[in-house]
């Protein structure tokens, strides 16, 4: 099984084969609008108008399972996205991304990549809180909370998984090494 494998739902309904992303190097993040990392969506932003046009792609995922931080539908979470943080990278359907309806990209995503990677000590601790306040988070490898990001490399491999914590912008070396 590989990354390429699955389906998504964008927006409008219609399913979205990320067999057509092969090549590219891919940024997979689930979000949401009332959250207290929402303005990584301009962190996200910057890096797409940086690295699109090298076959960057960045994959948002608004999920509404931590403390309901995504309240809205799919239309009105764009219109904000837009409106507040200029985004013109895909956002995708509104999906789970644990338990018993987790979309099943997140549950291989989660497979490939069961840890995060918590880069700073303030981060740990920061970590350790959201995880004791997270009803979501159950079991090993459970995403914990908003703007978790996977990293995913040209040929489908999901090499990295970046907890909440840990900015966007902090990426780029990495993912300009994959893009080489």
């Amino acid at each position: 099984m590989s990354i390429y494998d699955f389906d998504v739902k964008k927006r409008d309904n219609s399913m979205f084969p990320l067999s057509l992303l092969e090549n590219k190097v891919l940024v997979i993040v689930n979000t949401a609008t009332w959250c207290w990392f929402t303005p990584q969506y301009e962190w996200l932003e910057n890096l797409y108008k940086k690295y699109h046009e090298k076959w960057l792609e960045i994959l948002d995922f608004p999920c509404d399972q931590f403390w309901h931080q995504a309240p809205w539908d799919d239309e009105e979470i764009h219109q904000f996205c837009v409106a507040k943080y200029k985004t013109t990278f895909d956002q995708f359907s509104k999906i789970e991304v644990n338990w018993e309806n987790e979309h099943p990209l997140f549950t291989f995503l989660k497979g490939q990549q069961p840890t995060e990677e918590v880069k700073w000590l303030k981060n740990k601790a920061a970590m350790a809180a959201i995880k004791a306040v997270s009803k979501t988070c159950k079991k090993d490898g459970d995403i914990v909370w908003n703007f978790t990001k996977f990293l995913v490399d040209r040929e489908g491999n999901v090499v990295k998984r970046f907890d909440p914590t840990f900015k966007p912008d902090d990426m780029e070396d990495e993912i300009v090494s994959l893009l080489k």
